[in-house]
């Protein structure tokens, strides 16, 4: 069912943020009791074309068995090995806003691989409150954090002009992997990964669309034509 793991060429970086939808839909399978999905049925649950997923698959060496389809489990463990997610990964969460907050009361990220070490801001007024089980502290703990706690992740949760300045302290203090929330692009130096979430962006996404479609239904009503008197 799986080929030598390490035979396997680079996985396309579409098909990376795919692997997320489809352990998302295995969850939920695996939840529901169903012990073996079929390509077609995974990909429904996906949101992808079945053709798409079977590629996407292939890249892990997971093609399924003819008539059976996919182990549930086995296949998600698969991805997760793949994701990285079998291990945990410590993160820290810069600003302590109402999106930080958000974020770090979030009991998510415990189940998927993620152990939040540090709640982090410069704000006096807000150092020292709790969030859940963390303390929120001062910037100066990073490097501690990084040495103790072993600190993979940074999530840039402040606003657009202290993001940059966030970034650069979390570089230098040895995290290579930034999830940004800040409106804004950072620049970061090679071999530094960032992730940007935009909210903002995303409905602006959806709005493009709902236009479209609002545009298309007026074109198909029909027109009003003078009846003479």
């Amino acid at each position: 069912m799986s080929a030598d793991p390490t035979a396997r060429r680079g996985i396309p970086d579409a098909t990376v943020a795919r692997l997320p939808e489809y352990l998302r839909a295995l969850t939920g399978l695996a939840e529901r009791g169903i012990t073996s999905v079929s390509s077609e049925e995974l990909a429904a649950a996906a949101g992808v074309r079945s053709a798409k997923l079977r590629k996407d698959l292939s890249h892990l060496g997971s093609y399924g068995v003819r008539g059976v389809g996919y182990e549930v489990d086995h296949l998600a463990y698969q991805i997760s090995r793949e994701l990285g997610l079998t291990q945990d990964w410590a993160v820290a969460i810069v600003g302590m806003g109402n999106l930080g907050h958000a974020l770090a009361a979030y009991s998510g990220f415990a189940t998927r691989g993620f152990r939040v070490v540090g709640l982090l801001d410069e704000d006096e007024a807000l150092v020292g409150q709790r969030i859940g089980e963390l303390e929120v502290r001062p910037m100066d703990v990073l490097d501690d954090l990084v040495a103790r706690e072993g600190l993979a992740i940074g999530v840039i949760a402040t606003p657009a002009g202290s993001a940059q300045e966030v970034c650069d302290r979390l570089v230098t203090a040895g995290v290579r992997s930034i999830l940004n929330f800040a409106p804004c692009v950072l620049v970061v130096p090679e071999g530094v990964d960032v992730r940007k979430v935009d909210l903002s962006t995303e409905l602006q996404i959806l709005a493009f669309h709902e236009q479209r479609k609002a545009l298309a239904q007026g074109a198909t009503r029909p027109t009003a034509t003078a009846v003479a008197t």
